[in-house]
Parts: structure tokens; C-alpha cells; sequence
């Protein structure tokens, strides 16, 4: 059972048809160099990725991990990735991770400057454990994010809505919100609306209603939160999106964050004023993110 385990890929055409990429899969040593000093993803974070759960080598929402890696890379002017391709690639990968918890990241970046584009690879290795925060629950704070909550409309070069490789805003964030004391933060908009955490999405219950920030803020829409949404409904629950003042947090009965690999976190505290937990639905969503969901 190999530890970490790692795959280039050689990238075709979204448009070539076959059914075979098996030859476009090199195995490499996950411990050993295989990236030039030229890599543009290193140099600059010019690229994108996805994050996929596994469990018991079951690879948790694989579709909607590659359409959203499509729309990162249509947002970057990356070549679209070829979804069967990567859809083997991350079955070659799945077989490797064994029983537990396993995180399978993607990678496809713009290149080796002046040279061949795009390199992309794929990544499997242990998960961290996480089952003690979706039990005790996680106290976040707010930060400014600095931009309002249409810019995406208006500037598009931003890439809000990608999940680029570019993480060192979100990486700083949680460093903010550890220095005042908490485990995570939620970016506001500078004119005081809920976004999304650096690493995850929000989900709120208000009543019998289920909330999350809609997706027109530039946003990334989270996979996870897709499927708490579609367990949500078929339990009869009343599920939306909504522009959500920040105010409305401390009102909220009940609130998670929710990511691939976390699974769904309840919130406890939001800037030091305790939040309702509602641990009965909590277990119930972690034992349902964690059973097999293509």
C-alpha cells in the first residue's frame, strides 16, 4: 500500500475521441522531483485544481469535481480538460488509496514558460483526520475579503469563481483567523455580505430552511454543499441561495461549513458569540457525505 502516489498526465484535446487513455498516464515517484523549474504553477500559481474525497477507494462526486475543473480552467483560458481522460485518471488513482479516508487532488497547469502547455498531474494520499471537528465543531471569525459583492461581474481577470492554484490569500486568512483565537474564517464582501470560508462553504438553517451565499459574488460552488443540498431535499427540508447580511450569522439556528475532505463542520461560535449545534443532523450529515455518492 503506497503512502502517496502520484500520476502525470498527458493532456488531450477535450474534443479527441477514444476510449483508452491509459497511455497518456505516467506513474511517477510521489516522493521524488518531476516538475521543471519552469513550471508556471510553482512560479506564478497559474493553474487550477480540484480536491476529490475518497473513501475506502471510492471517489467521492467525481463528475461535478470535473465540470467544476472545466469551468476553472474556462475562466483561466486554460485548455479544457478532457472529462473521460480525467475520469480514468481518477479511477487509476482511487485504486491506490486504500481503506479510510484519502484525498485525491488535480492539478492542470498553464506550463513551463516559453515551453509545452499545460502540465497536469494527479495526487493521491491519506487524509487528515477530521472526525474530531465534525463532532466538536470549529469557532470562526469574520474577514473583510476587500472587494464588493458584484465585483466578479465587473472584472473578470479577478477570477472569483476559479479554484486556482493562487491559495496564499486563503492560506493567510487562516493564519488570521488562528492569531485571534478561532479555527477558520468567513470572507465578507466590503459591503457586508457572507462569501464562503477559504477553504469551504457555508450552509445556514434558519427554521426549516437551508441557506447558503448564492454563487453570483464570485463564489466557488461548492461540491460538497451540492450534495448536503440534495440530501436536505430528499428529507423534505426547504433549500436556497440567498445574498446573506452579515448580520444574519449570530441569527442563524444552526450553521456548518462543508468541504471535500472536512466533510461538514458545525460552526460553534462566530467572532466570540456562541452558535446553536445541532448535533443530531450533524451526525446525520457526515454519515451520509461519508457513504459512496458519485
Amino acid at each position: 500500500m503506497t503512502r502517496r502516489f502520484a500520476l502525470m498526465i498527458d493532456p488531450v484535446a477535450a474534443s479527441e475521441e477514444r476510449e483508452d487513455f491509459s497511455g497518456t498516464f505516467t506513474a511517477v515517484d510521489a516522493a521524488a522531483p518531476a516538475l521543471s523549474v519552469g513550471e508556471l504553477s510553482t512560479q506564478r500559481g497559474d493553474g487550477v485544481f480540484e480536491s476529490i474525497g475518497v473513501i475506502d477507494a471510492h471517489a467521492q462526486e467525481v463528475v461535478p469535481h470535473l465540470e467544476r475543473l472545466a469551468h476553472s480552467a474556462r475562466l483561466c483560458d486554460l485548455p479544457v480538460p478532457h472529462q473521460e481522460q480525467w475520469r480514468q485518471a481518477v479511477a487509476v488513482a482511487a485504486a491506490e488509496c486504500g481503506e479510510g479516508e484519502w484525498v485525491i487532488k488535480l492539478i492542470l497547469s498553464r506550463g513551463v514558460e516559453h515551453g509545452p502547455t499545460p502540465t497536469a498531474w494527479v495526487t493521491a494520499a491519506r487524509a487528515a483526520d477530521f472526525s474530531a471537528v465534525r463532532v466538536d465543531g470549529i469557532r470562526v471569525v469574520t474577514l473583510d475579503r476587500g472587494y464588493d459583492l458584484h465585483v466578479a461581474e465587473r472584472a473578470p481577470w479577478l477570477l472569483l469563481g476559479a479554484k486556482t492554484l493562487s491559495y496564499a490569500v486563503n492560506m493567510a486568512a487562516l493564519r488570521e483567523a488562528h492569531r485571534r483565537g478561532a479555527d477558520d474564517a468567513i470572507f465578507l464582501s466590503s459591503d457586508g455580505f457572507v462569501l464562503e470560508a477559504p477553504t469551504a462553504s457555508l450552509v445556514l438553517r434558519v427554521g426549516e430552511r437551508f441557506v447558503t451565499p448564492a454563487p453570483n459574488g464570485g463564489i466557488l460552488h461548492g461540491t460538497t454543499q451540492l450534495s448536503v443540498y440534495e440530501h436536505l431535499s430528499a428529507r423534505g427540508f426547504e433549500v436556497g441561495y440567498a445574498e446573506i447580511p452579515a448580520s444574519d450569522l449570530v441569527k442563524a439556528d444552526a450553521a456548518w461549513l462543508v468541504s471535500s475532505v472536512r466533510l461538514a463542520a458545525p460552526i460553534t461560535a462566530v467572532d466570540g458569540t456562541a452558535l446553536p449545534v445541532d448535533a443530531a443532523l450533524t451526525a446525520e450529515l457526515n454519515q451520509y457525505l461519508l457513504s459512496p455518492r458519485d
